[in-house]
Parts: C-alpha cells; structure tokens; sequence
C-alpha cells in the first residue's frame, strides 16, 4: 500500500488552533507565518478604512484602487503563511539531519516570506498614504492602526532574517544583511510618521 501524505494548510485554523500551534516549539508553524497573519490583519485593517470612505460616498478610480489592492494585499499575506511553512522544510530536514554544510544554502530560502513581508510593506505605506487623503475622522483610526500593526510585522520578520543571517560564517553578509534591515525600517518609520502627520490633520 502506497504511503499516506497528509497536506496540512494552516491558514484555515482558527485564532484558538493558530497560537497553541506558533506556541509550540514542535510545531512547523514559525515566524514567517505569524508575521504573515498579523500583517493580513493589518492590510485588513487598511481595507475598512477604504470601504469606510466608500460607505460616505467618495468613488472614482483611485478609491477603486486602493479598494481592489488593499484586499489583493490582505489576501497575498493569507497565502504566505502557508508558504512560509514550505520554505522552511529544506532548513528543518538539514538542522534534522546534522547537516551543517547545508545550513548556508538552506538559510534563504528559509528567510524569503519573512523577506516579501518586509518588502510588501512599501506596497501597504502607499495605499495607506493615498487613502489618508480620501478618509474621514471615522476612517483614519483605522489607518493608524495598519500604521502600528503592521510595522510590528515588519520588525518580527526582520528578527527572524537578522537570527539566521547571524549563524553565517560570512562576516560581510551579516554586516549587510543587518545594515540593510536598519535602514529599510529607519525608512519606513519616516514614512509611517508622515502618514500620522497627516492624519492628525483630519
């Protein structure tokens, strides 16, 4: 009889089943994934300021816009929580194994949801950006709040690049992986403290 395989898609637990399951040291949830889903919160976030600002009657293309594309993000960062899991099953079989010879060619792979999360937060600061010119005092609570949760997303992902670039023996490679994550966040604080300002204005 051919072996059973099992496929188990995490993004479908509930709340309760998803954190006992990121508690869990066994588990093959990891950072990424949970960096996925508070930053699918925050985008949910994003997507009820917009559909705010459309229940009070503001339309045109560029409301359209934000409208389609803050869901589109909301629903990317759904997937990737998943897909987190799959890229970190190279890194778990080498660590498994004792295969330190693999670790360095496991190690990007096992970074690169935690590395899209990080680089789609440009994508949400526009939208949250834009939309700051379009919402009411109603709907600009909730653009603060994307603000916050999602870069507490971004700096969970980066703890978990800055964790595995630190076990490589190439001094250079962590010298850059760490200098390049402090800028991107030093660059997305300016941003989001922008937004603030403007929202302030409301």
């Amino acid at each position: 009889m051919a072996e059973k395989f099992i496929i188990e898609t995490y993004k479908t637990k509930n709340s309760d089943e998803f954190t006992k399951l990121i508690a869990n040291p066994d588990s093959k949830l990891d950072t990424g994934s949970a960096a996925a889903l508070n930053m699918a919160v925050a985008a949910a976030f994003l997507s009820r300021a917009a559909a705010i600002c459309v229940k009070e009657g503001k339309s045109g293309e560029r409301i359209d816009y934000i409208v389609k594309n803050a869901e589109t993000f909301r629903n990317y960062m759904v997937y990737l929580i998943d897909e987190d899991v799959k890229c970190k099953n190279p890194l778990r079989q080498a660590i498994k194994r004792g295969e330190e010879k693999n670790f360095e060619a496991c190690r990007r792979p096992a970074v690169s949801i935690c590395e899209e999360i990080v680089n789609m937060e440009s994508c949400g600061l526009d939208l949250a950006r834009e939309l700051a010119g379009y919402c009411s005092a109603e709907g600009k609570i909730y653009i603060e709040q994307f603000l916050y949760t999602s870069l507490a997303a971004v700096k969970t992902a980066m703890s978990y690049i800055l964790s595995l670039s630190s076990k490589s023996t190439d001094e250079t490679y962590r010298y850059v992986t760490r200098r390049e994550n402090e800028m991107t966040m030093e660059r997305f604080e300016k941003t989001s403290d922008k937004i603030f300002e403007k929202l302030a204005e409301i």
